[in-house]
This record gives C-alpha cells, sequence and structure tokens, in this order.
C-alpha cells in the first residue's frame, strides 16, 4: 500500500511522534491508521502514549440527560491537573463521552476489560452462525475473530467511532486530545441509566434520539 504524505501528517498530529518514526508505524501497519497509533505507543514513540502512564488523578463527573429524562449518564473523566480540568476544551471532551456512552451504550470501557468467558461464550455464538451460514469450516475461524473484533466495536467504549465523527474512535479522539491539552487523559469508569429498563414494556429506540439530537448541534 502507498503511504501518503496526508497518511503521515494525520498521524503525526494524533500522536505527536516524528515524521519518520510515523511513516514506519504505516509501513509496518499497512495504512491503517489505528494500528499505527498502536505500533507507536508500543513503541514509547507517541506523545500520546509518553503521557499515559503518567498519574491522572484531577477530572471531572460529567453529566448527560437525554431530553425528558429518558436516558442519564455520569461519567469520570480523569486528567492530571485540577486547572485543565477546570478548562472549556476538557469539559466539553467530557460531556462527549458522556453522549457517546447514552448513545451507543457500551458495557466496558476497553478490550481488556470483557471478561474471557464472555469472549469464548460469543465466539462459540459466532462459528456457529457462521456454519449455519455454510460457510467452509477452514475459514470459519478467521470470519470468527473478525466478528469478534466488531463485537468490541459494540460493547467497548474506546472501540466505538466517535459519535461526531465517525471516521475516529473514541480511543483516537482521546489520543488527540492528549496531544492538544499535554495532559494524560482516562475514562475511569461510568453508569448508565435509561428510563424502565427491565421492565415489560414498549421498547423505544433511546439510543436513535439521542444521536438525532447530536446531528442538531
Amino acid at each position: 500500500m502507498t503511504i501518503s504524505a496526508g497518511m503521515v501528517k494525520e498521524l503525526r498530529e494524533t500522536t505527536g511522534a516524528g515524521m519518520m518514526d510515523c511513516k514506519k508505524a504505516l509501513v509496518e501497519t499497512n495504512g491503517n491508521i489505528e494500528k499505527a497509533i498502536e505500533y507507536l505507543r508500543e513503541k514509547g514513540l507517541a506523545a500520546a502514549a509518553k503521557k499515559s502512564g503518567r498519574i491522572a488523578a484531577e477530572g471531572v463527573v460529567a453529566s448527560y440527560i437525554h431530553m425528558g429524562g429518558k436516558i442519564g449518564v455520569l461519567v469520570e473523566v480523569n486528567c492530571e491537573t485540577d486547572f485543565v480540568a477546570k478548562t472549556e476544551k476538557f469539559q466539553e471532551l467530557a460531556r462527549n463521552v458522556a453522549m457517546q456512552i447514552a448513545a451507543s451504550k457500551p458495557e466496558f470501557i476497553k478490550k481488556e476489560e470483557v471478561p474471557q468467558e464472555l469472549i469464548e461464550k460469543e465466539k462459540e455464538i459466532l462459528r456457529a452462525q457462521a456454519l449455519n451460514e455454510g460457510k467452509p469450516e477452514s475459514i470459519v475461524d478467521k470470519m470468527v475473530e473478525g466478528r469478534i473484533e466488531k463485537y468490541y466495536k459494540d460493547v467497548c467504549l474506546l472501540e466505538q467511532p466517535f459519535i461526531k465523527d465517525s471516521d475516529k474512535t473514541v480511543s483516537k479522539m482521546i489520543s488527540e486530545a492528549i496531544v492538544e491539552i499535554g495532559e494524560n487523559i482516562n475514562i475511569r469508569r461510568f453508569s448508565r441509566y435509561e428510563l424502565g429498563e427491565g421492565i415489560e414494556k414498549k421498547k423505544d429506540n433511546f439510543a436513535d434520539e439521542v444521536m438525532a439530537e447530536v446531528n442538531k448541534k
């Protein structure tokens, strides 16, 4: 794959890493921006990665209440200093995360939090689906791995497409904010409440309503 100057520029702006390091990362990952960011982090070359080891004990508990009070979200987003926590940019980021949770209904923050037994159960289901679709046994395992990645995007907050820019994940949005703000940023925990959840009743698609509200802004 041809690595364009634009791709190198985008990766450099996102990570703060050097131009040659960014180009090498893109070559190693066949032009995949997300994997290139991970590559740079693993090599300790990304500015965001260098900041990720620093203690982030300040921050805010942000809230988002969907119009009419149908969905409520509380999320703790941490940074390193009280000064940054009070800035408009950080407050906006935290609110965006709360809106993301309201709209996309994640169950975990990152892949590492998903219990292994849950992953194995999902793999069994996906494998059975693939076989029922008549897929050859020889490619079923590869298909399952691909579908597991999609599963992560459904249930893990950091893997989800960002609601305000679906070309980037929430993880990338956070990485960009780390570079711009200059401090480590972590999403520590969240709670999502949906009116009448668990009660047998007519189901409304509140997530679509949240997305519609986001798109108006």
